[in-house]
């Protein structure tokens, strides 16, 4: 019995359903053909009843059985008769006697003159009735009927049957039919009910119930436990899977079901990445800006013998991103600690040559100069800005403007107080340095026309903190300013395909964090304008 038990058990779903339908199928079948044959054998005993009174009721009725039975000699005459009629009409036997029962026909001419054997009480009293009796001719449905005279008064008695064995017959004949239908329709089931299992077995591969059921838990299990994102996109842009890390990535509901099945294009993601979940061609490795985060997805469609969905996998690029600023960053500040270490070396040879042509006057009025103008862009900077991260990118920025010939300015009305405990100085850095860089790229393109100036402005009080920058280059087209803040959106060639136009989004995206604005304008180059609530 347990080996029994085991093998079950490892049955494959395909299989378990399959004994199912059969037995089901086998049952309703064996179910429909039982009532079948009740229902026509109650069809068959009815009809024998109706045979039998109609019969019963028209003898009855003759004036020739009743002028008969007045007759010196009634047997004479309706034994011929009922004989006759008995052939017409198939019934098995009928029976005329007296009020008292005595036969003047049967079947048998021996047993006319005897006793009927049966019941005759109602038909005596004036009321047609049907019973099933065992008589002569064994047990019979039969019908007994009232002669009436012209006064109303019972005279006689009809009886007319049919044997019981004469309706069996008729029933076996009923049954062949039935049978028929019933092995029709079971063939017809046990091919429907393997066709099924066929299809469920390719589908499951032959899989058994407890095997499907761990592998749904270990799917289960891994999906929600990866870190990184995965979201299942159906062909009509439908959502068929999130992970939990997916919807920790974009921001979405905790609830699952407020999720799945839903289009991707109400979700509230960017049309970017909407358009990327859905698109029919892969994707590798894109970077996608949220509000909150920087986003690598690579897309790769689904076929079988069409094409499913995609499958979206998401990665969390904001701390490498964050790194990447920040190595920039430092490689900026090295890059302006060499360019300040050349232009060192450079003036130490001048004053090295003046000593030595014996202009030592000459030699200390230039080196203090260089070192008074380099003390006094220090001591502005670090006097207006008390933020130390920023103060430090500042004077890393002014020395690669000055080094690629751009003037970098800071306003007379910069003044920033250590009032943004809440603001994260790499978001500073992101916003700031992003925005001098382009600012600086802008200018050097209209170098020609006008001096290349960048303007910085860092102001704060107890409301909010100012960051202005604005540029002598060309400025932005009014066609472009909902576009700046997009992730490959970029003036330079080639935009997002050679990793530009990442910068403007990385600021949006720190700008929003906190809750403030960027404003965009022209005068005549390029001015934006960022706002950060302190509060």
């Amino acid at each position: 019995m347990p080996s029994s038990l085991s093998s079950a058990r490892r049955w494959s779903l395909a299989r378990q359903l399959l004994v199912l339908q059969l037995v089901l199928v086998g049952l309703l079948v064996g179910g429909g053909a039982a009532l079948a044959y009740l229902d026509a054998a109650q069809a068959t005993d009815d009809k024998a009843a109706e045979e039998v009174v109609s019969v019963a009721a028209t003898l009855a009725d003759s004036p020739g059985v009743r002028d008969a039975l007045a007759a010196p000699e009634p047997s004479a005459e309706l034994q011929p008769f009922a004989e006759r009629v008995r052939a017409d009409t198939g019934v098995d036997f009928i029976t005329i006697m007296n009020r008292d029962g005595i036969r003047y026909t049967h079947p048998n001419p021996a047993l006319i003159g005897r006793r009927f054997i049966g019941n005759t009480g109602p038909a005596l009293r004036g009321t047609l009735f049907t019973e099933t009796y065992t008589g002569t001719l064994g047990p019979s449905v039969r019908a007994v009927a009232p002669v009436f005279d012209d006064d109303r008064s019972v005279v006689g008695l009809v009886a007319v049957g049919i044997t019981v064995e004469s309706i069996s017959k008729e029933l076996s004949e009923r049954l062949p039919p039935v049978l028929a239908v019933a092995g029709g329709v079971l063939v017809v089931g046990v091919a429907g009910s393997y066709l099924v299992s066929a299809r469920l077995r390719r589908q499951t591969r032959g899989v058994g119930p407890a095997e499907l059921s761990r592998m749904f838990e270990y799917y289960e299990a891994i999906l929600h436990s990866v870190r990184e994102g995965l979201v299942l996109v159906g062909r009509d842009g439908h959502v068929v899977l999130c992970n939990d890390a997916a919807r920790e990535l974009l921001g979405l509901p905790d609830d699952v079901d407020t999720v799945r099945g839903k289009p991707v294009g109400k979700l509230g993601l960017a049309p970017g990445l909407v358009s990327t979940f859905v698109s029919s061609e892969p994707a590798s490795d894109e970077l996608h800006v949220t509000d909150t985060r920087v986003l690598l997805v690579n897309t790769m469609p689904v076929r079988s013998r069409d094409r499913m969905g995609n499958v979206v996998t998401l990665r969390d690029h904001t701390e490498l991103q964050s790194l990447t600023g920040e190595l920039d960053t430092v490689r900026g500040f090295a890059e302006s600690l060499r360019s300040q270490a050349h232009e060192s070396a450079n003036r130490l040879h001048a004053v090295v040559s003046l000593v030595e042509l014996g202009k030592v006057e000459q030699a200390v009025e230039f080196a203090t100069a260089e070192l008074e103008t380099a003390q006094q862009l220090t001591d502005r900077v670090v006097g207006a800005v008390a933020e130390p991260v920023l103060a430090a990118l500042l004077l890393g920025k002014s020395s690669e403007a000055s080094e690629r010939g751009v003037e970098l300015v800071l306003t007379e009305d910069t003044a920033m107080q250590d009032t943004a405990p809440h603001i994260d100085p790499r978001d500073l850095v992101t916003i700031v340095g992003n925005l001098v860089d382009n600012a600086v790229d802008a200018a050097i393109e209209t170098a020609g026309e006008r001096t290349p100036r960048v303007t910085v402005t860092v102001r704060s009080d107890e409301h909010e903190l100012l960051l202005r920058v604005a540029d002598t280059g060309p400025g932005i087209a009014d066609d472009a300013a909902s576009d700046i803040f997009r992730r490959g959106w970029s003036t330079k060639p080639g935009g997002g395909e050679t990793g530009r136009g990442l910068g403007l989004a990385l600021v949006g995206q720190a700008v929003r964090r906190h809750g403030g604005t960027v404003e965009v304008t022209n005068d005549p180059g390029a001015v934006f304008t960022v706002r950060i609530p302190l509060r």
